[in-house]
């Protein structure tokens, strides 16, 4: 599954952390083969060992997350000189109401797999072993704050894999210049641009700017800048008096019709029925 599919179907979960902590085993430590219980991930952080996952042989080493879900069939063993430790955070998860381009969906009684399992190598580990301590410290409290805190953290361990795991697909100078030319459109969304221009200042050709910006960000450049455009649109129609005319062209468009199929197609309203539903009362 693509790192763009993953925070798909996640963005449709609603998570609870189970339990959190540090673990370290001793050289010789053997565990399983057993059944896992909990949905669970374990961040590798010293020493080295092997993990059996469903028959499959995995190093586990630092810079290794593991993704395990109910079911799979786990050994691990430690035939190292040293231990293995290793973060880890016991999580459950429902599939709940949802928000995509202005409607809700309801899923709630549907299944949906978590996107990750099995075992996968992070490159930037510094920021995701902050989280999980964070996670894992505050397990030593209680209350409904708490949880809310365990929530966020954990809601930034899956981004962080996941932009780990996007970053890998369009790896070193690329990814930078990929990058910059997403804070350009960011910054000038206003502005004619074409991918022809957008390449030349990422110092790649059309096509091959096109397809790695695809495989990055999951859409097209000129998609992505008209989703910007489009979500500038949603907020000045909600915030402000302007007129149509003077929406479109605050972002780029000068034919208002146009401005108004395509902020139809995106949003499934036209901007005056967008404007009317969303727009607070006056005093409100």
């Amino acid at each position: 599954m693509k790192p763009w599919e993953m925070m798909r179907d996640m963005n449709r979960m609603n998570f609870k952390v189970m339990l959190a902590g540090h673990s370290q085993k001793p050289a010789g430590w053997r565990n399983g083969p057993y059944t896992h219980r909990f949905h669970s991930l374990w961040l590798i952080t010293k020493g080295k060992a092997t993990f059996v996952l469903n028959g499959s042989s995995y190093t586990a080493e630092p810079g290794k997350l593991f993704s395990l879900p109910p079911g799979m069939i786990v050994e691990r063993i430690n035939e190292g000189d040293g231990p293995i430790e290793f973060f880890f955070v016991r999580f459950a998860y429902a599939v709940a109401a949802y928000e995509e381009d202005g409607s809700w969906t309801m899923e709630s009684d549907k299944e949906l797999p978590f996107p990750l399992s099995g075992s996968y190598a992070i490159t930037n580990i510094p920021p995701l072993l902050n989280t999980f301590e964070g996670i894992m410290k505050l397990m030593k409290h209680r209350g409904q704050i708490v949880q809310m805190r365990q929530r966020i953290l954990f809601l930034e361990i899956l981004t962080q894999i996941i932009s780990d795991l996007r970053s890998q697909a369009v790896t070193g100078h690329t990814n930078t210049m990929i990058e910059s030319t997403i804070d350009y459109m960011v910054n000038h969304y206003a502005e004619n641009m074409t991918v022809e221009e957008l390449a030349a200042m990422a110092g790649m050709s059309s096509s091959h700017y096109s397809r790695l910006f695809k495989k990055y960000v999951s859409a097209s450049p000129i998609h992505y800048l008209t989703q910007l455009r489009m979500d500038r649109a949603k907020e000045l129609l909600i915030l402000s008096d302007y007129k149509l005319k003077a929406v479109a062209q605050s972002i780029g468009y000068e034919d208002e019709l146009y401005f108004s199929r395509l902020f139809k197609k995106f949003t499934g309203q036209s901007p005056s029925q967008y404007a009317k539903t969303h727009k607070a009362a006056p005093n409100s």
